[in-house]
Parts: structure tokens; C-alpha cells; sequence
């Protein structure tokens, strides 16, 4: 069983592109995505380390390129008090679109009622839908002192990494991991050299909570990586005919597969991986984006621990 995969992107062309997806299945690797355009194409693929030469080498063969995606295999949330114009939607979409340019599959959501300064709030649903993601950049407003006494509140209790987002020159914030100023309140998009510099700060400040968060789960590592149960859910049918945009997202710790788990839990569970049940080494759950299904990974520790369990 294989652990240490780095992600790769490989962009190119169509002709004999086949090629490259035998080699990845003979070192064991995996095909996350595919993003075809005429006769272009990107390939997003998770291989072991020791391998990477050779994927080099090929890629060279087929006059592609390689390119890193830090952040692929994640799932970010970019979180605005609302959506409303007052509350910067250009900011918003703009990181969002900037990190996945890293590799990340990001969602972009506005608060219900986060608008105001005291009235400003989280729901526990909204609190439960932003833990299931990697982690939340929350992007604020131009003012300190609504900031500092008041928005906090939205994020102080997400047991996820947090980076914030916002105008004033704050030196440090509590309840998040990294905090990137100078975005301010903006009526357009943000395409001038200093903006784009912010952009690339920001899409830094979540690739380096990311990394932290996977060297802790390396610590105690995954029984199987995500990319492997891909692989063996893209086997069932209604996976293959599901017509939405990546209809499997890997995360750092397990997957969001986009069916309605109350018809695909019992296949998922009796999934065969490495002669367990996937039910056996996973939780699976509903998840709060609709009609999908949230599946975390055990640890090794976790599952031995489980096994001991039922021995006894």
C-alpha cells in the first residue's frame, strides 16, 4: 500500500495522450480530472513521489508540460458576510477563481444573515457546511474596529484552518490561521498588478495552512489515500452518468461524491478496498450540499483500533 503521492498537472495536447494514463496506472498512480478543450488538455493526477521522473520524461515525450498544483486535492469555501454587492462580490470570485488556478476545487458562499455589525451571525448549518471543506477564507470589509469587536464571531468556533481576508492594515487576528490585508471593498474586478500580487499573497497564505494541515495528517496517517477510493467509486453506474461538474472531489482527508446518499450509501459502504468494507475504514454521511455524500477517511491508528475492538 502506497502513501507519499505528489499531485501533478500535465498540459497538453490530445495526441497520444493515452499514453500518459498507462504510465500512471503502471506506477500506481491515479487520474484525478480531465479538462479537455479541442485538441488541448489538462490532466490532474496524484503519482507516487519515486515515480515523478518518469512522468517528466514522458511529458517531455508528448511535447506537454508539468505544472504544480499545490492545491489540488483540496476543497476551499470562500465565505462573504452576504453576497450582496455591499459585501464585495468581485473579491469573493476572485480568490475563488485565483485558487484554483493552484489546483483547488472551491465554493463560494454568503452568510444568510452576516450582514450589519452586532446582528452579524453564523448559523449552525452554515458553521457544519464550512467544516466539511479544507479549510475557509473568509473575505470582510473595510472597517477595523466592525472586524476586530464584531465579525470574529463568525469564525471564532470553525473547527477548520481559517485565513481572513480584508481591508485595514490589522496586525493579527485570533481564531485564524493567517490573515492577508489590503483587499479591500471593490466595485471591479481585481486585474491591476497590485491586486493580482494580493491575490497571489492570499492563494500563498492557504497553500501554507493546507501544507500544515498535511503534515498533521501525516503524523497519523490515512488507512487509504482519497485518490484510491476515487478510483473504486468512479466504478458505480450512477457515478459514471452523473452529469455534474466534477461529481467526485477529493479532500484531504476523504471525498464529497455527488450522488444522494440515500442511494448510494449501501454501495459506497460495500465497497471492496483492500479486503475491507469502505464502511469499515470511513464514516459516511449526507452531506449539506445537496444531494451528496460526505465520505472522511480513518486513520491507521483508528481502524486498528476498531479491529482491536471487535476482536475483543
Amino acid at each position: 500500500m502506497r502513501w507519499m503521492y505528489e499531485v501533478l498537472m500535465f498540459d497538453g495536447g490530445v495526441y497520444r495522450v493515452n499514453e500518459l494514463y498507462e504510465l500512471v496506472e503502471d506506477i500506481g498512480g491515479f487520474i484525478i480530472q480531465k479538462t479537455q478543450i479541442q485538441v488541448m488538455i489538462t490532466v490532474t493526477m496524484a503519482i507516487p513521489s519515486e515515480d515523478r521522473g518518469a512522468i517528466e520524461a514522458k511529458a517531455r515525450e508528448l511535447g506537454g508540460k508539468l505544472v504544480e498544483v499545490p492545491l489540488a486535492g483540496t476543497e476551499i469555501v470562500v465565505v462573504g458576510p452576504t453576497l450582496g454587492r455591499h459585501h464585495m462580490p468581485h473579491p469573493i470570485c476572485d480568490i475563488a477563481e485565483h485558487l484554483r488556478r493552484y489546483g483547488a476545487i472551491t465554493v463560494v458562499m454568503g452568510l444568510a444573515r452576516g450582514k450589519g455589525r452586532q446582528t452579524a451571525q453564523i448559523s449552525a448549518d452554515e458553521k457544519a457546511f464550512i467544516e466539511e471543506f479544507d479549510a475557509a477564507v473568509f473575505v470582510l470589509g473595510n472597517f477595523a474596529d466592525c472586524i476586530v469587536k464584531d465579525k470574529i464571531r463568525l469564525f471564532e468556533k470553525i473547527e477548520i484552518p481559517v485565513a481572513v481576508v480584508c481591508g485595514p492594515e490589522i496586525p493579527s487576528l485570533p481564531f485564524c490561521e493567517a490573515l492577508v490585508t489590503g483587499v479591500g471593498r471593490k466595485v471591479e474586478r481585481m486585474r491591476r498588478a497590485e491586486e493580482i500580487a494580493k491575490l497571489e499573497e492570499t492563494a500563498r497564505a492557504v497553500q501554507k495552512i493546507i501544507q500544515q494541515k498535511r503534515k498533521e495528517i501525516e503524523e497519523d496517517p490515512l488507512f487509504v489515500h482519497p485518490a484510491e477510493v476515487k478510483q473504486r467509486i468512479e466504478t458505480l453506474d450512477y457515478v459514471k452518468e452523473s452529469l455534474r461538474p466534477a461529481p467526485i472531489v477529493l479532500h484531504l482527508d476523504g471525498l464529497r461524491v455527488k450522488v444522494p446518499y440515500d442511494k448510494a450509501r449501501e454501495d459506497i459502504c460495500n465497497l471492496d478496498v483492500f479486503d475491507r468494507k469502505l464502511c469499515d475504514i470511513a464514516t459516511i454521511t449526507p452531506s449539506r450540499l445537496g444531494g451528496s455524500t460526505l465520505i472522511k477517511i480513518m486513520t491507521k491508528s483508528q481502524v486498528e483500533t476498531r479491529t482491536t475492538l471487535s476482536l475483543n
